[in-house]
């Protein structure tokens, strides 16, 4: 225990924010949580309305590598709050978990509300205050935080901060990327925030567009290069979006800022091989419309025939022309070329932040003695599938640490 009990700010109640202000407030020190929206955790329960995915029951090392170049940098904070660890921190709240058939992880509830009720019930037991409607505007002169509030200008004296103030995607549910030019005005560098876990833009016809926007196809396997991902995407009006998608966005993203364009693949029966296809497609039509034998042989779906439909024309085919083998070749490789993202308006997350190199080891700003950061507005990606939950609930842990031995006098900083 301290002798005096420091008053410690978190801004930003999203997960990373909550979870530091829990390891504070174990840890004996007076925590206030600040947020610009009037209720907490929006985005984390806008995550839970389809079902919480909280984290991913595989194996460690592959779960690491899912955060590609960060992978590196957020290994000990996730080896330090795991994801079983998450899971029995949701038991101890009351609220159990399960592995779903794709290996994710998921509150028995399937909703985020049983389990943020029942977090904000122990942080009320812990003192955890909170300040809604208090909108970050950054320091004044005396090095004191300044906030924007009903009430109007507001300035707090806190004896270490931690920001948690998310990324910039779904920016209406309180994650707008204001904090960016705050931070750079202090000079910390901050890599440019760019959709992740997006749709992208694609061209399609009028007819296409209108007939089959919303509808999915299921059972696809999307393929960039030699990287493939099994899965589902959506027909948009802009474009394709869906799980299978997101899997592959920052491939996708990097390509389209370097070359323009992303030539992604759909194969639409990927669990047929080239010779079954051409078996199939050789067979008597009879009487059958082309559509219908697409259907009947191969259970195409109308928009995955409508796609190849879509994609042959922009190559100056027709589909009923092509031989068994050619149209066997099409069916498990379709070329639909992206030419951009949808914004982050539409992300489920973002990518880019403060740079690694800002943050000491114990998520510090190097710049900034005292001041901590954590969850998505550090710069890290991770795909669906509860790696994003993951991260921000186990860096938050470790800014929550950092705090508490920075206030001990410990050696935060030290690499």
């Amino acid at each position: 225990m301290f002798p005096t009990r420091p008053d410690i700010a978190i801004i930003g109640a999203g997960p990373a924010g909550l979870m530091a202000a829990e390891v504070l407030a174990e840890g004996g020190v007076s925590v206030t949580v600040y947020d610009a929206m009037p209720s907490v955790a929006r985005k984390f329960l806008m995550a839970g309305r389809g079902g919480l995915n909280l984290t991913h029951s595989e194996e460690l090392s592959a779960f690491l590598s899912r955060y590609r170049e960060a992978a590196t940098w957020l290994a000990p904070a996730i080896q330090a709050f795991s994801p079983q660890q998450l899971r029995d921190w949701c038991e101890a709240l009351g609220q159990p978990t399960f592995v779903g058939s794709s290996g994710r992880v998921f509150p028995t509830a399937m909703k985020a509300s049983p389990l943020l009720r029942a977090w904000l019930r122990r942080l009320d037991a812990q003192g955890v205050r909170f300040g809604l409607r208090h909108r970050w505007t950054g320091w004044d002169d005396q090095g004191r935080l300044v906030f924007d509030t009903p009430d109007g200008r507001r300035t707090v004296t806190t004896g270490a901060t931690v920001l948690a103030l998310g990324g910039a995607s779904w920016p209406r549910l309180g994650s707008d990327g204001g904090w960016v030019p705050i931070l750079a005005a202090k000079g910390v560098a901050i890599a440019p925030l760019r959709p992740a876990n997006c749709g992208f833009t694609v061209g399609w016809s009028d007819i296409f567009r209108d007939r089959f926007e919303g509808q999915p196809l299921k059972g696809i396997s999307l393929s960039l290069g030699e990287r493939s991902v099994r899965g589902e995407a959506v027909v948009t009006r802009q474009g394709l979006e869906g799980g299978a998608v997101y899997a592959l966005s920052a491939e996708l993203r990097e390509a389209i800022a370097s070359e323009g364009r992303a030539i992604l693949h759909v194969a639409l029966r990927p669990d047929l091989s080239t010779a079954d296809l051409i078996s199939r497609l050789s067979a008597p039509r009879g009487k059958q419309s082309f559509s219908n034998v697409l259907r009947k042989a191969l259970q195409l779906s109308p928009v995955a025939i409508g796609l190849l439909q879509e994609v042959a024309k922009t190559l100056g085919q027709s589909l009923s022309s092509l031989p068994p083998d050619r149209l066997a070749a099409l069916i498990n490789a379709v070329p639909i070329k992206l030419t951009g993202t949808a914004g982050l308006a539409r992300a489920i997350s973002s990518a880019g932040g403060i740079a690694r190199d800002e943050l000491d080891v114990d998520y510090m700003l190097r710049r900034l003695p005292g001041v901590f950061a954590a969850g998505e507005m550090l710069d890290w990606e991770a795909p669906t599938g509860g790696y994003l939950l993951q991260a921000s609930f186990a860096t938050g842990v470790a800014a929550g640490k950092g705090v508490l031995k920075w206030l001990a006098g410990g050696t935060a900083g030290d690499d």
